[in-house]
């Protein structure tokens, strides 16, 4: 069974630092790329940063570039997103997200169960 774990969220204050961890179990997670999504409270889901299977490129969101860094450790199974400079906006439930092709159409296949990262003072 492909199960994905997310930890590592909280309540920090403006200009703090978070780390966030996935954990994959179930699949080759070495053969896979991953994303993070998060979802703000009252909206929809926001697509945050995407690493290939090797975890030598990366992707962000412009409204995360320069202060996330999307990180994998194939050895352990795990994603990592290092989150610094936190703002309010920030604020929202973190999702991992599994991702493949699909006769050309990329998908997001599972989804952990998310973690909460509150920003505030």
């Amino acid at each position: 069974e492909v199960q994905l774990v997310e930890s590592g969220g909280g309540l920090v204050q403006p200009g703090g630092s978070l780390r966030l961890s996935c954990a994959a179990s179930g699949f080759t997670f070495s053969k896979y790329a991953i994303n993070w999504v998060r979802q703000a409270p009252g909206k929809g889901l926001e697509w945050v940063s995407f690493v290939n299977t090797a975890g030598g490129d990366t992707v962000y969101a412009d409204s995360v570039k320069g202060r996330f860094t999307i990180s994998r450790d194939n050895a352990k199974n795990t994603l990592y997103l290092q989150m610094n400079s936190l703002k309010p906006e920030d604020t929202a439930v973190y999702y991992c997200a599994r991702f493949r092709w699909v006769e050309g159409i990329g998908e997001y296949d599972h989804w952990g169960q998310g973690t909460q990262v509150t920003v505030a003072s």
